[in-house]
């Protein structure tokens, strides 16, 4: 045994933190409470919204244009890094809001250049899943072609491609839900904020699907209007997303930026 230093080693954390069970009005509490800091910060939301609509259209536009799949991928592998900063920055201003300050659209740019390595890991999770969801896309195409008039086949090929899809879309979600908030929130690595959000969605599934078919529907009424729609609907999803974060996961043992 060692000589005792005085000093205390520190509290273990968890790699899950502990999450809340809710209700089948939690959604739609996150949406009001999302709505009020919309409308209590509408500069700095309609700047990020700006922005948002910007490299949205920006993305569509080059993507149509382009019509090359490398290119498209870099496109798109830059679209899913710049997206978790742009969210960074948006849960920045419910966070203010929640702690009684002023947002500032500074402290936004802060928090994302404090965490910019930690969304870099995001946008490779992410990246990875959407390429592997691509090739799972090719495989099925190979192995249950679709024959000209043949329904049953496409049926078929419908059926397997949305099951393998719905799978993929579930994990996506269930990284994504709480992760982003949390790491905008405390001082926490990558993986354990993706696991503890993981962990939050298989403990509320039934609500959380609820959510996802809420951002789902809001995101589609966002792009059928042009993009234009994006740079509301983002907004108050992110600011909605901050207290789901904030109501569902108890990350009080590590530590909050300042």
């Amino acid at each position: 045994m060692g000589p005792n230093t005085g000093l205390q080693e520190p509290e273990p954390r968890p790699f899950v933190v502990p999450c809340a069970r809710l209700g089948f009005d939690a959604p739609w509490r996150w949406l009001r409470l999302g709505w009020r800091d919309l409308r209590r910060t509408p500069g700095l939301s309609a700047i990020f919204g700006g922005a948002i609509i910007v490299v949205s259209a920006a993305v569509a536009w080059l993507a149509w244009s382009l019509g090359r799949f490398a290119l498209l991928a870099m496109l798109l592998s830059g679209f899913v890094f710049v997206a978790p900063l742009i969210g960074v920055g948006l849960y920045c201003v419910s966070r203010g809001l929640a702690r009684g300050r002023e947002p500032r659209l500074a402290d936004s740019f802060v928090l994302a250049r404090r965490v910019v390595g930690q969304a870099a890991v995001f946008a490779l999770a992410q990246m990875v899943i959407l390429l592997v969801w691509s090739r799972a896309g090719m495989m099925i195409g190979a192995f249950f072609p679709v024959q000209e008039g043949d329904t049953r086949s496409l049926f078929e090929f419908l059926a397997i491609g949305s099951a393998v899809g719905s799978v993929f879309a579930t994990f996506t979600f269930a990284v994504a839900a709480l992760s982003l908030p949390m790491i905008a929130d405390r001082d926490v690595d990558m993986i354990t904020a993706c696991v503890s959000s993981i962990h939050a969605v298989l403990r509320n599934k039934r609500v959380m699907l609820l959510w996802g078919v809420i951002i789902s529907v809001l995101t589609a009424i966002g792009f059928l209007t042009a993009f234009l729609g994006l740079g509301l609907v983002m907004p108050w999803l992110a600011y909605a997303t901050w207290h789901a974060y904030s109501e569902t996961l108890d990350a009080s043992i590590w530590p909050a930026f300042e």
